[in-house]
């Protein structure tokens, strides 16, 4: 196969590199804007999200930033964040179809996560794969959105802070939350939506809680990421009781990047996985 751009948005902390273009979302804390990129300072994006008291928002690159990261390619693959929390997806196929016009010999797959931060990453490293093997490029669409059925993503959060102030929980459950020292275990739903599952007391309860949770989810000893917000500990916490049950399983600790740390926050942990 022919050479193919791997394009994806900075939602899925993964580091740029000769294989991989990497296309940054905005984070706006009390007027101050923050890009996720390389160069990025997630302790001081912290700092500001735990004394802002007004909504924070998200911006997604723009059209002409995918337009860019496509220039000079012939066969690309473009993932987003889930199009259930961002236009990212929107403003991605809006590019295709205008770089396909622009170059009748192009090819160019979008594709909605349907998820963030290690999910996607599980999805990335299968697309690469893919891209290596014999497969036609005109089949890979298919090919990403079957194996997209068998992954998944768990999280926990810590503080609900910053999304009491984007009205995604009531301010009320939150401060009872911070004060109960309560932890929020959810998932991404099929729709890409932030979905509850439970809320535990305590990080080992709830660290209890995703395990049972993969199993549920049919989990048996494939590829985990856990991507952390100033939490090595529990990652590391978290991997040895998964490596405990399935001895083969291949488990990647990182740390999260601009986007995730908005929405998860400090001490918060995203998982993703596959259930091949």
């Amino acid at each position: 196969m022919e050479e193919v751009k791997l394009i994806i948005d900075s939602s899925a902390n993964e580091n740029a590199d000769q294989t991989l273009r990497v296309v940054p979302l905005t984070m706006t804390i009390a007027g101050q804007d923050f890009v996720d990129n390389e160069q990025l300072d997630v302790d001081q994006l912290i700092t500001e999200m735990a004394k802002n008291t007004e909504a924070g928002k998200t911006s997604c690159p723009s059209i002409n930033e995918w337009l860019e990261a496509l220039e000079g390619s012939k066969r690309a693959i473009l993932m987003t964040i889930t199009s259930g929390l961002s236009g990212s997806y929107s403003s991605a196929f809006q590019a295709k179809e205008m770089y396909e016009k622009k170059h009748p010999d192009s090819h160019v797959i979008v594709i909605d996560s349907r998820s963030a931060g290690p999910e996607m990453s599980v999805i990335l490293n299968e697309i690469k794969k893919m891209v290596k093997g014999k497969s036609r490029f005109v089949d890979l669409e298919q090919k990403i959105h079957d194996y997209k059925t068998h992954t998944h993503l768990l999280f926990i959060l810590q503080s609900l802070h910053n999304l009491s102030l984007n009205g995604r929980v009531s301010p009320a459950v939150a401060k009872v939350a911070h004060m109960l020292k309560i932890d929020l275990v959810g998932t991404a739903s099929d729709e890409g939506k932030l979905e509850p599952l439970a809320k535990v007391r305590g990080m080992k309860r709830a660290l209890k809680e995703v395990i049972k949770r993969m199993t549920d989810m049919k989990y048996q000893g494939g590829q985990v990421i856990i991507d952390h917000c100033k939490n090595e500990k529990d990652a590391k916490t978290l991997k040895e009781k998964i490596i405990e049950l399935y001895p083969q399983a291949q488990v990647i600790i990182r740390s999260m990047k601009g986007l995730c740390t908005f929405y998860a926050e400090e001490g918060g942990l995203m998982i993703g996985f596959e259930d091949l």
